[in-house]
């Protein structure tokens, strides 16, 4: 069966991730300057998992860039202004040999911080910053039980906490939920018992920032995938988190409404900066030209692959 092609787009709400998250429905902007669209990506490509962070009164966004002739995303930062104006434009900041997304970036222990997701690296790498926003270090490996799919973390209780999705089985990387904590970010890093702690297509992959309601509980944004890949985004309220057990209470579901035409057909990243939320929503590009333009990147791709294994 002939798959369409997925093209993602992503936008900052002038609203704080807590509140957006709550909504049955993106609601509609009262004014249009409520949401500043990222710059459009060229046909076949596409820019998604966006995360924020405010520095200096500037907003510095991260985001996977992907196109499907070379089927190997890199991550890119956009920087804008207090009046969300874009001042600086989109530029490569972290490129692999292998594809990159997810990057989750963050301020902790006096450094700043950047993990993206990298699975086919064969592992999870912590990035620190040598120089914000271009310049990221590798510091060290996360030895998890494989490679972490959105691998997202949060200090909690004197610790560090990760949420993540397993990258094997396959079909485990969209329903099963794992968690893994240490004293430092650079680890060492226990597996919890209980993993995988939550089995669920419709609230278990992470989708972004974990957040901290008004009586300072957890809510981890999750994916439902159970229509398509990153269909919708659930808030998954942690009711227990330690080292013997896990419990957690899904939400409703968060998609994306009609104000966001073409791009209706599915959310997956929900992130917070500040009093900002940054989305990404997609268009699934089902016409003849996007199906063919998705299998022309797959036979491209694999071309390179083979060219470069030689």
């Amino acid at each position: 069966m002939l798959r369409p092609m997925d093209l993602w787009r992503s936008a900052i709400i002038r609203r704080p991730a807590l509140g957006v998250l709550r909504e049955p429905v993106l609601p509609e902007p009262v004014l249009p300057e409520e949401v500043v669209w990222l710059p459009p990506m060229p046909p076949r490509a596409f820019r998604a998992d966006p995360f924020g962070l405010w520095r200096d009164g500037r907003l510095y966004v991260f985001a996977e860039t992907f196109d499907y002739f070379e089927r190997r995303g890199c991550i890119e930062v956009l920087v804008y202004d207090r009046d969300l104006t874009l001042i600086e434009p989109p530029r490569t900041v972290l490129r692999r040999p292998f594809h990159l997304s997810y990057p989750v970036v963050f301020e902790a222990e006096g450094e700043i911080w950047m993990l993206p997701e990298a699975f086919a690296s064969g592992t999870l790498t912590l990035y620190r910053a040598r120089h914000f926003p271009d310049a990221w270090e590798p510091v060290c490996d996360l030895p998890l039980d494989g490679p972490a799919i959105d691998a997202t973390p949060v200090r909690h209780e004197g610790r560090w906490w990760l949420f993540y999705s397993p990258s094997q089985p396959k079909s485990a990387r969209r329903s099963h939920l794992h968690l893994a904590w240490a004293p430092r970010l650079t680890g060492p890093w226990t597996l919890h018992p209980a993993n995988p702690v939550r089995i669920d297509p419709a609230s278990a992959r992470p989708g972004g920032t974990v957040l901290r309601d008004e009586a300072g509980g957890l809510l981890l944004p999750v994916q439902d995938c159970r229509a398509t890949y990153g269909h919708a985004i659930r808030a998954l309220r942690i009711d227990r988190l330690d080292e013997a057990g896990f419990a957690a209470t899904p939400g409703p579901a968060l998609r994306p409404t009609g104000w966001m035409a073409p791009h209706t057909d599915g959310l997956h990243t929900l992130s917070a900066a500040g009093d900002v939320t940054l989305i990404d929503v997609k268009h699934m590009d089902a016409s003849l030209s996007g199906t063919l333009g998705r299998l022309a990147g797959i036979a491209v791709a694999r071309v390179g692959l083979r060219v470069r294994g030689a």
